[in-house]
Protein backbone atom coordinates (compact mmCIF):
# COMPACT_ATOMS: atom_id res chain seq x y z
CA UNK A 1 0.00 0.00 0.00
CA UNK A 2 1.41 3.34 -1.12
CA UNK A 3 2.24 5.91 1.47
CA UNK A 4 0.29 9.12 0.96
CA UNK A 5 2.12 12.45 1.02
CA UNK A 6 1.50 14.47 4.07
CA UNK A 7 0.68 18.17 4.09
CA UNK A 8 4.24 18.82 5.20
CA UNK A 9 5.55 16.97 2.16
CA UNK A 10 3.38 19.07 -0.16
CA UNK A 11 4.56 22.27 1.49
CA UNK A 12 8.18 21.21 1.21
CA UNK A 13 7.76 20.34 -2.49
CA UNK A 14 6.08 23.64 -3.25
CA UNK A 15 8.72 25.53 -1.31
CA UNK A 16 11.48 23.68 -3.17
CA UNK A 17 9.94 24.48 -6.57
CA UNK A 18 9.48 28.14 -5.53
CA UNK A 19 13.09 28.39 -4.43
CA UNK A 20 14.22 26.79 -7.69
CA UNK A 21 12.20 29.29 -9.75
CA UNK A 22 13.52 32.14 -7.61
CA UNK A 23 17.08 30.96 -8.09
CA UNK A 24 16.62 30.75 -11.86
CA UNK A 25 15.04 34.20 -11.95
CA UNK A 26 17.92 35.60 -9.91
CA UNK A 27 20.41 33.93 -12.25
CA UNK A 28 18.87 35.39 -15.41
CA UNK A 29 18.42 38.80 -13.78
CA UNK A 30 22.07 38.81 -12.76
CA UNK A 31 23.08 37.74 -16.26
CA UNK A 32 21.06 40.58 -17.80
CA UNK A 33 22.47 43.16 -15.37
CA UNK A 34 25.98 41.95 -16.09
CA UNK A 35 25.42 42.18 -19.83
CA UNK A 36 24.02 45.70 -19.50
CA UNK A 37 26.93 46.80 -17.35
CA UNK A 38 29.41 45.27 -19.77
CA UNK A 39 27.69 46.98 -22.69
CA UNK A 40 27.69 50.30 -20.83
CA UNK A 41 31.37 49.93 -19.99
CA UNK A 42 32.13 49.07 -23.62
CA UNK A 43 30.14 52.06 -24.86
CA UNK A 44 32.03 54.32 -22.45
CA UNK A 45 35.33 52.98 -23.77
CA UNK A 46 34.21 53.56 -27.36
CA UNK A 47 33.06 57.09 -26.46
CA UNK A 48 36.44 57.83 -24.88
CA UNK A 49 38.24 56.47 -27.94
CA UNK A 50 36.08 58.59 -30.20
CA UNK A 51 36.70 61.64 -28.00
CA UNK A 52 40.44 61.02 -28.18
CA UNK A 53 40.21 60.81 -31.96
CA UNK A 54 38.52 64.18 -32.28
CA UNK A 55 41.72 66.06 -33.00
CA UNK A 56 40.60 66.69 -36.56
CA UNK A 57 36.83 66.21 -36.38
CA UNK A 58 36.81 69.44 -34.38
CA UNK A 59 37.30 71.05 -37.79
CA UNK A 60 34.45 69.27 -39.48
CA UNK A 61 33.33 70.81 -42.76
CA UNK A 62 30.10 72.06 -41.18
CA UNK A 63 32.15 74.21 -38.78
CA UNK A 64 34.17 75.63 -41.67
CA UNK A 65 31.00 76.43 -43.60
CA UNK A 66 29.31 77.96 -40.57
CA UNK A 67 32.39 80.09 -39.91
CA UNK A 68 32.42 81.23 -43.52
CA UNK A 69 28.83 82.45 -43.54
CA UNK A 70 28.61 83.93 -40.05
CA UNK A 71 32.11 85.39 -39.63
CA UNK A 72 34.35 85.32 -42.70
CA UNK A 73 31.81 86.63 -45.20
CA UNK A 74 30.64 89.61 -43.08
CA UNK A 75 34.27 90.60 -42.56
CA UNK A 76 35.02 90.22 -46.28
CA UNK A 77 32.16 92.60 -47.09
CA UNK A 78 33.98 95.29 -45.12
CA UNK A 79 37.27 94.20 -46.68
CA UNK A 80 35.83 94.53 -50.20
CA UNK A 81 34.35 97.96 -49.48
CA UNK A 82 37.67 99.14 -48.04
CA UNK A 83 39.50 98.48 -51.31
CA UNK A 84 36.67 99.87 -53.43
CA UNK A 85 36.75 103.15 -51.51
CA UNK A 86 40.55 103.34 -51.41
CA UNK A 87 40.53 102.88 -55.18
CA UNK A 88 37.99 105.71 -55.56
CA UNK A 89 40.15 108.05 -53.49
CA UNK A 90 43.42 107.04 -55.14
CA UNK A 91 42.00 107.71 -58.59
CA UNK A 92 40.23 110.94 -57.66
CA UNK A 93 36.75 109.56 -58.36
CA UNK A 94 35.39 110.91 -55.08
CA UNK A 95 35.87 114.35 -53.58
CA UNK A 96 34.29 113.61 -50.22
CA UNK A 97 36.94 111.63 -48.36
CA UNK A 98 35.31 112.49 -45.04
CA UNK A 99 32.02 110.85 -46.04
CA UNK A 100 33.84 107.75 -47.28
CA UNK A 101 35.80 107.53 -44.03
CA UNK A 102 32.62 107.77 -41.96
CA UNK A 103 30.95 105.09 -44.09
CA UNK A 104 33.89 102.73 -43.64
CA UNK A 105 34.01 103.42 -39.90
CA UNK A 106 30.29 102.73 -39.58
CA UNK A 107 30.52 99.44 -41.47
CA UNK A 108 33.53 98.35 -39.41
CA UNK A 109 31.68 99.16 -36.18
CA UNK A 110 28.47 97.42 -37.26
CA UNK A 111 30.36 94.32 -38.37
CA UNK A 112 32.35 94.37 -35.12
CA UNK A 113 29.09 94.43 -33.13
CA UNK A 114 27.62 91.59 -35.20
CA UNK A 115 30.68 89.35 -34.87
CA UNK A 116 31.06 90.06 -31.15
CA UNK A 117 27.88 88.07 -30.53
CA UNK A 118 29.18 85.02 -32.43
CA UNK A 119 31.10 82.08 -31.02
CA UNK A 120 32.95 78.96 -32.11
CA UNK A 121 33.10 75.64 -30.19
CA UNK A 122 35.89 75.08 -27.66
CA UNK A 123 36.94 72.03 -29.68
CA UNK A 124 37.95 74.33 -32.58
CA UNK A 125 40.55 76.71 -31.11
CA UNK A 126 41.81 77.88 -34.52
CA UNK A 127 38.33 79.08 -35.45
CA UNK A 128 37.97 80.69 -32.03
CA UNK A 129 41.25 82.59 -32.49
CA UNK A 130 40.34 83.60 -36.03
CA UNK A 131 37.04 85.04 -34.81
CA UNK A 132 38.81 86.98 -32.04
CA UNK A 133 41.33 88.41 -34.50
CA UNK A 134 38.67 89.50 -36.99
CA UNK A 135 36.89 91.25 -34.12
CA UNK A 136 40.12 92.98 -33.02
CA UNK A 137 40.75 94.06 -36.59
CA UNK A 138 37.30 95.58 -37.02
CA UNK A 139 37.49 97.36 -33.68
CA UNK A 140 40.77 99.01 -34.65
CA UNK A 141 39.48 99.93 -38.11
CA UNK A 142 36.42 101.60 -36.61
CA UNK A 143 38.31 103.53 -33.95
CA UNK A 144 41.12 104.69 -36.27
CA UNK A 145 38.80 105.76 -39.06
CA UNK A 146 36.65 107.84 -36.69
CA UNK A 147 39.76 109.79 -35.82
CA UNK A 148 40.49 110.53 -39.49
CA UNK A 149 36.99 111.62 -40.51
CA UNK A 150 37.36 115.28 -39.44
CA UNK A 151 40.60 115.84 -41.38
CA UNK A 152 39.92 113.62 -44.39
CA UNK A 153 39.09 116.47 -46.80
CA UNK A 154 42.14 118.54 -45.95
CA UNK A 155 44.23 116.99 -48.74
CA UNK A 156 43.85 115.29 -52.14
CA UNK A 157 42.57 111.71 -52.27
CA UNK A 158 45.89 110.01 -53.18
CA UNK A 159 47.72 111.83 -50.37
CA UNK A 160 44.97 110.88 -47.93
CA UNK A 161 45.22 107.20 -48.92
CA UNK A 162 48.99 107.36 -48.35
CA UNK A 163 48.37 108.79 -44.91
CA UNK A 164 45.95 105.96 -44.09
CA UNK A 165 48.47 103.40 -45.34
CA UNK A 166 51.08 104.81 -42.96
CA UNK A 167 48.87 104.87 -39.86
CA UNK A 168 50.05 102.52 -37.09
CA UNK A 169 46.55 101.68 -35.81
CA UNK A 170 45.28 100.81 -39.26
CA UNK A 171 48.46 98.79 -39.81
CA UNK A 172 47.68 96.80 -36.69
CA UNK A 173 44.08 96.33 -37.85
CA UNK A 174 45.35 94.88 -41.12
CA UNK A 175 47.78 92.58 -39.28
CA UNK A 176 44.98 91.14 -37.15
CA UNK A 177 42.93 90.53 -40.30
CA UNK A 178 45.82 88.69 -41.97
CA UNK A 179 46.38 86.63 -38.82
CA UNK A 180 42.68 85.73 -38.75
CA UNK A 181 42.89 84.65 -42.40
CA UNK A 182 45.89 82.43 -41.64
CA UNK A 183 44.08 80.75 -38.74
CA UNK A 184 41.09 80.02 -40.96
CA UNK A 185 43.32 78.42 -43.59
CA UNK A 186 45.06 76.47 -40.81
CA UNK A 187 41.63 75.11 -39.84
CA UNK A 188 41.08 74.03 -43.44
CA UNK A 189 44.35 72.09 -43.21
CA UNK A 190 43.06 70.34 -40.08
CA UNK A 191 39.93 69.36 -42.02
CA UNK A 192 42.09 68.07 -44.87
CA UNK A 193 44.21 66.03 -42.45
CA UNK A 194 41.06 64.33 -41.14
CA UNK A 195 40.69 62.89 -44.66
CA UNK A 196 44.39 62.39 -45.30
CA UNK A 197 46.30 62.01 -41.99
CA UNK A 198 49.60 61.72 -43.89
CA UNK A 199 49.35 65.32 -45.06
CA UNK A 200 52.36 67.29 -43.84
CA UNK A 201 52.77 71.06 -43.75
CA UNK A 202 55.97 72.58 -45.15
CA UNK A 203 58.32 74.56 -42.94
CA UNK A 204 56.81 78.04 -43.00
CA UNK A 205 59.98 79.66 -41.68
CA UNK A 206 62.13 78.80 -44.70
CA UNK A 207 62.01 79.71 -48.38
CA UNK A 208 60.12 76.99 -50.22
CA UNK A 209 61.78 75.70 -53.43
CA UNK A 210 59.44 75.61 -56.42
CA UNK A 211 59.90 71.86 -56.85
CA UNK A 212 58.65 71.33 -53.28
CA UNK A 213 55.78 73.78 -53.80
CA UNK A 214 54.61 71.78 -56.80
CA UNK A 215 54.25 68.66 -54.64
CA UNK A 216 51.83 70.32 -52.21
CA UNK A 217 48.06 69.97 -52.24
CA UNK A 218 46.05 73.10 -53.03
CA UNK A 219 45.03 73.50 -49.38
CA UNK A 220 48.68 73.42 -48.33
CA UNK A 221 49.60 75.94 -51.02
CA UNK A 222 46.82 78.27 -49.88
CA UNK A 223 47.96 78.00 -46.27
CA UNK A 224 51.51 78.81 -47.31
CA UNK A 225 50.25 81.80 -49.33
CA UNK A 226 48.29 82.99 -46.29
CA UNK A 227 51.49 82.79 -44.23
CA UNK A 228 53.41 84.79 -46.86
CA UNK A 229 50.71 87.45 -46.81
CA UNK A 230 50.80 87.58 -43.00
CA UNK A 231 54.59 87.72 -42.68
CA UNK A 232 54.85 90.24 -45.53
CA UNK A 233 51.94 92.37 -44.21
CA UNK A 234 50.27 91.99 -47.60
CA UNK A 235 46.81 93.37 -46.89
CA UNK A 236 45.41 93.06 -50.40
CA UNK A 237 42.08 92.76 -52.17
CA UNK A 238 42.90 89.23 -53.34
CA UNK A 239 42.74 86.00 -51.32
CA UNK A 240 45.52 83.46 -50.64
CA UNK A 241 44.04 81.13 -53.27
CA UNK A 242 44.20 83.94 -55.83
CA UNK A 243 47.90 84.30 -55.06
CA UNK A 244 48.37 80.51 -55.21
CA UNK A 245 46.82 80.29 -58.66
CA UNK A 246 49.06 83.04 -60.05
CA UNK A 247 52.15 81.30 -58.62
CA UNK A 248 51.10 78.04 -60.29
CA UNK A 249 50.36 79.83 -63.55
CA UNK A 250 53.82 81.41 -63.59
CA UNK A 251 55.44 78.02 -63.00
CA UNK A 252 53.31 76.26 -65.63
CA UNK A 253 53.97 78.96 -68.24
CA UNK A 254 57.74 78.67 -67.79
CA UNK A 255 58.15 82.26 -66.65
CA UNK A 256 59.87 81.22 -63.42
CA UNK A 257 62.61 79.45 -65.41
CA UNK A 258 63.04 82.41 -67.74
CA UNK A 259 63.41 84.74 -64.75
CA UNK A 260 65.62 82.24 -62.90
CA UNK A 261 63.31 82.18 -59.86
CA UNK A 262 64.10 79.41 -57.38
CA UNK A 263 61.59 79.73 -54.54
CA UNK A 264 58.02 80.81 -53.90
CA UNK A 265 58.86 84.09 -52.19
CA UNK A 266 60.82 85.23 -55.24
CA UNK A 267 57.80 84.48 -57.44
CA UNK A 268 55.52 86.42 -55.10
CA UNK A 269 57.88 89.40 -55.18
CA UNK A 270 57.66 89.47 -58.98
CA UNK A 271 53.88 89.11 -58.95
CA UNK A 272 53.48 91.98 -56.48
CA UNK A 273 55.96 94.22 -58.31
CA UNK A 274 54.00 93.79 -61.52
CA UNK A 275 50.60 94.02 -59.80
CA UNK A 276 49.76 90.68 -61.41
CA UNK A 277 47.37 89.22 -58.81
CA UNK A 278 43.68 90.08 -58.91
CA UNK A 279 40.61 89.08 -56.90
CA UNK A 280 38.97 86.16 -58.68
CA UNK A 281 42.17 84.74 -60.17
CA UNK A 282 41.58 81.42 -58.41
CA UNK A 283 38.20 80.88 -60.08
CA UNK A 284 39.77 81.81 -63.41
CA UNK A 285 42.38 79.04 -63.08
CA UNK A 286 40.39 76.53 -61.02
CA UNK A 287 39.33 74.16 -63.80
CA UNK A 288 42.72 74.35 -65.46
CA UNK A 289 44.88 73.45 -62.46
CA UNK A 290 42.71 72.19 -59.60
CA UNK A 291 39.92 70.00 -60.97
CA UNK A 292 41.01 66.95 -58.95
CA UNK A 293 41.84 68.71 -55.67
CA UNK A 294 40.11 67.82 -52.39
CA UNK A 295 38.50 70.99 -51.10
CA UNK A 296 35.89 71.81 -48.45
CA UNK A 297 32.60 73.05 -49.87
CA UNK A 298 33.24 76.72 -49.15
CA UNK A 299 31.86 79.43 -51.43
CA UNK A 300 35.26 80.97 -52.15
CA UNK A 301 36.26 77.64 -53.71
CA UNK A 302 33.04 77.09 -55.64
CA UNK A 303 31.59 80.47 -56.68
Amino acid sequence: MEKRLTRTDYLFSILFIFMLVLALAAFFYGLRVGQERSALKYEEQIAKQNEAAKGYTAYDQQYLVSFYHTIYQPYREFHKKWFEKMDELSNGRSADASLITKELAKQAEETYTALSSKSMPDSSPLLQESLKDYIKSLKLFGEALRGFASKANAQPGPAYVSMLDGDAYLGEAKSFALKADKEYYDAIIKWNQSINPQLQQPDMSKPLPLKDWSQLSLNMKNDYSAQLMLSGKLFKAFTPQDLTSRIDDMIASGQTKKLNLADVRQVVDVLLATDAVRPGDFMRFKNRWYASETLPQLPFFTN
